[in-house]
Protein backbone atom coordinates (compact mmCIF):
# COMPACT_ATOMS: atom_id res chain seq x y z
CA UNK A 1 0.00 0.00 0.00
CA UNK A 2 1.84 3.58 -0.97
CA UNK A 3 1.22 6.31 0.64
CA UNK A 4 0.42 9.76 -0.60
CA UNK A 5 2.96 12.15 -0.52
CA UNK A 6 1.92 15.56 1.34
CA UNK A 7 1.84 18.12 -1.08
CA UNK A 8 4.05 21.60 -0.64
CA UNK A 9 2.54 24.87 -1.86
CA UNK A 10 4.67 28.00 -1.77
CA UNK A 11 3.43 31.52 0.35
CA UNK A 12 2.74 32.64 -2.62
CA UNK A 13 0.67 30.45 -3.92
CA UNK A 14 -1.05 30.45 -0.71
CA UNK A 15 -1.47 33.77 -0.57
CA UNK A 16 -3.21 33.90 -4.41
CA UNK A 17 -5.63 31.25 -3.47
CA UNK A 18 -6.31 33.13 -0.30
CA UNK A 19 -7.12 36.37 -1.81
CA UNK A 20 -9.32 34.62 -4.35
CA UNK A 21 -11.48 33.22 -1.32
CA UNK A 22 -11.22 36.76 0.42
CA UNK A 23 -12.79 38.60 -2.92
CA UNK A 24 -15.90 36.30 -2.91
CA UNK A 25 -16.18 36.53 -6.60
CA UNK A 26 -16.08 32.78 -6.79
CA UNK A 27 -16.95 30.20 -4.40
CA UNK A 28 -14.58 27.93 -2.39
CA UNK A 29 -15.39 24.93 -4.17
CA UNK A 30 -15.12 27.14 -7.90
CA UNK A 31 -11.76 28.49 -6.43
CA UNK A 32 -10.62 24.70 -5.20
CA UNK A 33 -11.38 23.57 -8.93
CA UNK A 34 -10.06 26.32 -10.31
CA UNK A 35 -6.52 25.81 -8.65
CA UNK A 36 -6.88 22.05 -8.10
CA UNK A 37 -6.66 21.67 -4.34
CA UNK A 38 -9.32 20.75 -1.48
CA UNK A 39 -11.93 23.19 -0.33
CA UNK A 40 -10.69 21.98 3.41
CA UNK A 41 -7.29 23.48 2.31
CA UNK A 42 -8.80 27.15 1.22
CA UNK A 43 -11.51 27.88 4.13
CA UNK A 44 -7.40 26.87 6.25
CA UNK A 45 -5.50 29.59 4.59
CA UNK A 46 -8.35 32.48 4.06
CA UNK A 47 -8.48 32.81 7.96
CA UNK A 48 -4.66 32.65 8.01
CA UNK A 49 -4.35 35.44 5.68
CA UNK A 50 -7.22 37.59 6.85
CA UNK A 51 -5.32 37.34 10.58
CA UNK A 52 -1.54 38.35 9.09
CA UNK A 53 -3.20 40.84 7.14
CA UNK A 54 -4.71 42.67 10.88
CA UNK A 55 -1.11 41.85 12.26
CA UNK A 56 1.08 43.94 9.61
CA UNK A 57 -1.49 47.43 10.23
CA UNK A 58 -1.22 46.90 14.17
CA UNK A 59 2.38 47.08 14.10
CA UNK A 60 3.18 44.42 16.48
CA UNK A 61 5.09 42.27 13.93
CA UNK A 62 7.11 45.39 13.59
CA UNK A 63 7.71 45.47 17.57
CA UNK A 64 8.34 42.00 17.33
CA UNK A 65 11.08 42.35 14.95
CA UNK A 66 12.68 45.51 17.06
CA UNK A 67 12.75 43.10 20.12
CA UNK A 68 14.13 40.24 18.96
CA UNK A 69 16.94 42.51 17.45
CA UNK A 70 17.57 43.90 20.52
CA UNK A 71 17.65 40.80 21.99
CA UNK A 72 20.48 39.02 19.66
CA UNK A 73 22.51 42.60 20.15
CA UNK A 74 22.52 42.13 23.77
CA UNK A 75 23.27 38.56 23.62
CA UNK A 76 26.59 39.16 21.08
CA UNK A 77 27.80 42.17 23.31
CA UNK A 78 27.81 39.47 26.22
CA UNK A 79 29.00 36.58 24.29
CA UNK A 80 31.88 39.67 23.66
CA UNK A 81 32.47 40.18 26.61
CA UNK A 82 32.21 36.43 28.28
CA UNK A 83 34.69 35.68 25.56
CA UNK A 84 37.15 38.31 26.85
CA UNK A 85 37.01 37.56 30.29
CA UNK A 86 37.71 34.00 29.54
CA UNK A 87 40.90 34.59 27.59
CA UNK A 88 41.97 37.05 30.19
CA UNK A 89 41.54 34.53 32.90
CA UNK A 90 43.26 31.75 30.84
CA UNK A 91 45.99 34.47 30.72
CA UNK A 92 46.57 34.72 34.32
CA UNK A 93 46.19 31.12 35.08
CA UNK A 94 49.00 30.28 32.61
CA UNK A 95 51.60 33.35 33.39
Amino acid sequence: MSKKKARTYSAEFKAKVALEAIRGDLTVNEISKKFGIHSTQINRWKPQALASLKASFNGKQQKADSDNQKLTDDLYRQIGQLTCENEFLKKSVWE
